[in-house]
């Protein structure tokens, strides 16, 4: 990986990550591929309507099905999916605490029983790496221990622990993979811990970003409960803890007010299922807010979704015709509407880099703010 910083201003920063497949612009938003695919969308729709540079797969959901091996035997994620560009995976981390009823961490790592078959399985730090080599990832996150907020101050000790544990052992067997020739161009981030409390966080900072062969650090176990203001304030904090040469990735946020946000505090990368999810239930995000696009009052409306948006969805057709798709439940209705929400979460991040190169970041964040009437 090649990381380069092209402007900071104040704290948001404007940089270009470069992989083995794609060439990444930050401030950077991931739609997220779950099973290898961005629901309703393929990967022409992501490279011609959307040019997206890098999305994200679940290691978790992938290796229960349909298996990393099969995904290997087609070339990685990149031969079987024909996303040409980059992929980030996540570590499965989230779903162990997203399904905690049918797992359990221990020590050593991560036992856990399949949503689909009841089947049982255990993830390690070093076999959440060898799937993710199975996969091919771009970048590949270690497993890690998050605990729901609020949290009592023991539990999140511990999940400090475990973390900076299972970080110094995935370092340790990528880097003698490495050596072996296996995972040579993917890439290693660890995870930061800590829930809100900034003591618990300046310790998982101190300890992770001590492990100076990891290519990049994320910000986890946030948007998990917290008030915002409270996931602001953990952010402002942490950031500043983290190295100014690599990435930092904030994991899992959020709204487009969020994502404005934490950029201003010095995140360069997100992922969310909100644009995709909220698309499919009939939210529609646009340079104005949200709108429910089920309401009664667009059946007759002939104006796109959003006047200010070029995308293939807003460019061809009314909001009286995607209210008819949606109340239809037509197949189209989720192509269309994920389209849409996508380009409008992409295009935010180009309008943002736009201003940081600029330095009129608070400009923009003022505006954007002005158009939403708050």
């Amino acid at each position: 990986m090649r990381f380069q910083i092209d402007n900071i201003d104040d704290h948001a920063r404007a940089c270009t990550i470069k992989t083995a497949h794609s060439t990444i612009q930050t401030p950077v938003f991931m739609p997220v591929g779950t099973v290898g695919s961005v629901k309703s969308l393929d990967a022409s729709d992501l490279v011609k309507e959307l040019k997206a540079e890098i999305i994200l797969g679940n290691t978790y959901h992938l290796y229960l099905r349909p298996g990393d091996k099969t995904i290997k035997h087609f070339g990685g994620l990149h031969g079987f999916t024909k996303f040409p560009n980059s992929f980030l995976t996540d570590s499965g981390g989230f779903q162990a605490f997203s399904l905690s009823s049918n797992s359990k961490p221990d020590e050593k790592g991560i036992s856990f029983k399949s949503h689909i078959d009841g089947s049982m399985h255990y993830f390690t730090p070093k076999s959440v790496l060898d799937i993710g080599y199975n996969l091919n990832s771009d970048i590949m996150m270690i497993l890690d221990d998050l605990v729901a907020l609020p949290a009592e101050k023991q539990r999140v000790a511990l999940s400090i622990k475990r973390t900076t544990n299972w970080a110094k052992e995935a370092i340790e067997y990528h880097m003698s993979q490495k050596e072996k020739g296996v995972g040579v161009a993917q890439n290693i981030f660890a995870i930061i811990q800590g829930g809100v409390d900034k003591e618990f966080r300046k310790i998982s900072a101190s300890e992770l970003c001590s492990l100076e062969d990891y290519d990049g650090y994320a910000i986890g176990g946030l948007s998990v409960g917290e008030t915002n203001e409270l996931m602001y304030d953990t952010v402002e904090y942490t950031t500043p803890l983290m190295p100014k040469d690599k990435p930092r990735y904030l994991m899992g946020v959020g709204t487009p007010e969020d994502l404005v946000e934490n950029v201003q505090r010095g995140v360069d990368m997100f992922d969310c299922v909100m644009p995709t999810r909220n698309a499919r239930n009939g939210t529609l995000f646009t340079s104005f807010g949200k709108i429910n696009i089920k309401s009664a009052r667009y059946i007759l409306d002939d104006e796109p979704i959003d006047k200010e948006c070029d995308c293939h969805t807003c460019k061809n057709y009314s909001r009286g015709y995607i209210n008819h798709l949606f109340r239809a439940r037509e197949l189209t209705y989720f192509r269309l509407a994920s389209l849409h929400n996508l380009h409008y979460y992409l295009t935010l991040m180009k309008q943002m880099r736009e201003a940081i190169l600029k330095n009129s970041f608070q400009g923009f964040k003022k505006e954007f703010y002005i158009k939403r009437g708050k």
